[in-house]
């Protein structure tokens, strides 16, 4: 999965807003990370995005929302070029190749990491990007623009000569450089910057060190070397690995763009907690010129707990149990009556997400406002009571235990989840225009109780078993009598409502209704009728509270997949599924949303959300050809309405 392109710094779609400078496609950039945060690498040898020194902390690469003033780190033929990326085989190492007219040079990016990073845990290591660079052909004249701004470009950034490079600073903030040849200059004097032209021939390697939190710039190119290996097996350790295509359920062309996606959800795993963030970006926006750019950089309660299950897909239970210890620290932490959760939390269990709008950055092309910070953190939100609990119910379907205490915290849930369910949300995703009954809300708080329940009854869980059988069978009929619109021939997306949501996709796959239920290939058919386009669907099309329009979404475009998939219509899942995993980055990354007629993408990156779709598509299809692995059916499967003792879901 590599890409030529020739650049010219102009994103593809409809004419920007007036802006202060050339933007990159978003798809046309790649993910480096080291567990605590991610930088964001162009095509054209630019690091336009990146928070130091994690995730979450303001950033010090900024230029992916701001041209001018955010800064960046680019390293770059100074003539023409064309460029190709491609990641070091089952890793995270990012390898970006310029070829000019008598020359090609080889630049290997990545930030360290070392011994295991299987679930939480890993080894604590420094805060560092390395560029290393090799000439493979001819002599290539290089340029370097080096321009930290700290704190989201609202500090003022000074730079000085340091033994062995420069040092930037911004009141305690320090970031050095080192690794450049004699050549550099620096201008202090606003808007300070380090820039550098110079000469790399075939054979030789010039090693670029850029370091958070120290004041030295020396460059050890033996430990380079070592940290480049390190990194190398580190992620080669954990990568989901197959011994026989025949065996694994993944086997096929989309093998390697599924790997691809488990190392993006590990990259967004936090190593300390086991949060799994939802995107690496804040404020990417969902419509060029528009609204709605939102912060994505914490953990989502419903997003981390899909991401759960999806690594367990690919075989990574540490991380799915990671995730269930951290809710029930943060719920815990939080000290509320019966552990009422937040819909997201911080990536350390922070609860205060203020969301606060950057008025001095311009956005992506023109998309203001720039926020940092998510007022949704504060909204109620059903769904997630079945998020949590499914992802506990696939650890333990997949040969996990639960100890007692969070045992007896997922009874807990399930508890709250009786008692908060007849209350109005503000739905899955995030509508600002009031609370209202969404139906796949209440679809979620049934798969929570009778996830409950089938851990009760199969391995044990402990709790109040005849009030999640009351509540749940109350749910289902609540969900049939209000939820389903005769006229339309559909479930709706809330009450009373006419308009259609792609997340009622999820009805059959999680095992409410079967398939062959006319109820349900009525609200499939409805849904590509009045919500696809190019074969993307969109979330809804609705009013939602907020101006503007958005891109069609990945993650709802792969549900559509599996509810296809699994109601016997292959050709048309297949169809979709080409489509849509067709429409990756040159690299096998995915963004929130596409743009249906460009292709463009819209919205944070990388997502987890899409990735995470992906997967779960990939193994339906896989099933459906008859790839068997040697794991539990997965849900919303004839086999798992057997195993789980459900009818055919005749209707109340």
């Amino acid at each position: 999965m590599s890409e030529s392109q020739t650049i010219n710094e102009q994103a593809p779609g409809s004419a920007p807003p007036q802006t202060s400078g050339n933007y990159l496609p978003i798809e046309s950039y790649g993910a480096i990370g080291n567990l605590r945060t991610v930088a964001l690498v162009g095509l054209n040898g630019s690091i336009d995005w990146c928070c130091l020194p994690e995730l979450d902390r303001p950033s010090v690469f900024g230029a992916l929302l701001d041209d001018a003033k955010g800064g960046r780190f680019k390293v770059s033929p100074v003539s023409e070029f064309t460029s190709d990326q491609h990641y070091l085989h089952g890793t995270n190492v990012l390898r970006t190749e310029f070829e000019v007219a008598g020359g090609r040079v080889c630049m290997t990016d990545f930030m360290p990491l070392r011994g295991t990073i299987i679930g939480a845990g890993a080894p604590p290591t420094a805060p560092e990007i390395y560029r290393i660079l090799e000439c493979e052909e001819g002599e290539v004249e290089m340029e370097v623009e080096w321009s930290p701004r700290f704190d989201y470009a609202r500090a003022r950034t000074r730079i000085r000569r340091t033994p062995g490079g420069f040092l930037a600073s911004a009141g305690r903030e320090r970031l050095t450089l080192g690794g450049l040849p004699h050549s550099a200059r620096h201008q202090d004097a606003p808007p300070a910057v380090i820039r550098s032209r110079f000469t790399i021939r075939a054979g030789e390697q010039v090693t670029l060190l850029t370091r958070y939190g120290g004041s030295d710039g020396h460059v050890d190119r033996a430990k380079c070397g070592a940290a480049l290996k390190h990194t190398i097996d580190a992620w080669r350790e954990w990568v989901h690995e197959c011994h026989s295509s025949n065996i694994c359920a993944f086997g096929g062309k989309w093998h390697d763009q599924i790997i691809r996606s488990g190392l993006t959800l590990k990259l967004l795993t936090h190593p300390d907690t086991g949060a799994i963030a939802a995107a690496a970006t804040t404020s990417l926006p969902e419509e060029i010129g528009g609204v709605r750019n939102w912060d994505y950089r914490f953990s989502w309660i419903r997003d981390a707990g899909f991401s759960a299950q999806a690594l367990m897909a690919l075989g990574h239970k540490d991380e799915a149990l990671d995730f269930l210890y951290w809710v029930e620290r943060v719920a815990q932490a939080s000290g509320e009556e019966d552990w009422r959760l937040q819909i997201m939390y911080g990536l350390h269990g922070e609860t205060d997400l203020t969301e606060i709008i950057l008025p001095h950055l311009e956005g992506y092309r023109g998309s203001r406002p720039v926020r940092i910070g998510n007022s949704a953190a504060h909204q109620r939100q059903l769904d997630i009571y079945g998020e949590l609990l499914g992802a506990a119910y696939e650890f333990v379907r997949m040969g996990g235990e639960l100890d007692a205490d969070l045992a007896s915290f997922l009874s807990i849930i399930a508890d709250r989840a009786c008692k908060a369910w007849t209350e109005p949300d503000a739905g899955i995703w995030e509508v600002r225009g009031g609370p209202r009954h969404f139906v796949y809300s209440k679809l979620m708080v049934w798969v929570a109780l009778d996830r409950a329940i089938s851990m009760y009854e199969r391995f044990g869980l402990p709790g109040n078993v005849k009030r999640w059988q009351k509540n749940r069978a109350l749910v289902r009929q609540a969900i049939l009598e209000n939820g389903y619109d005769d006229e339309l021939g559909a479930f709706v997306q809330s009450y009373g409502s006419k308009h259609l949501d792609a997340s009622n996709l999820l009805i059959p796959v999680v095992g409410f209704l079967p398939f062959d239920d006319p109820r349900v290939q009525g609200t499939i058919d409805r849904t590509l009728e009045r919500l696809t386009k190019n074969g993307l669907v969109y979330r809804y099309r609705s009013d939602d509270g907020i101006p503007g329009g958005e891109g069609a979404f990945g993650l709802t475009t792969f549900w559509m997949v599996d509810a296809l998939a699994l109601s016997g219509r292959m050709d048309e899942a297949v169809e979709m599924f080409e489509n849509v995993a067709a429409r990756a980055n040159h690299l096998g990354l995915f963004s929130e949303e596409f743009d249906p007629h460009t292709g463009a993408f819209l919205g944070n990156f990388p997502q987890a959300f899409t990735h995470i779709g992906f997967v779960n598509s990939a193994l339906y299809l896989a099933r459906a050809a008859g790839r068997q692995p040697e794991a539990p059916a997965p849900i919303g499967s004839r086999e798992h309405r057997v195993e789980t003792g459900h009818d055919a879901g005749a209707a109340v």
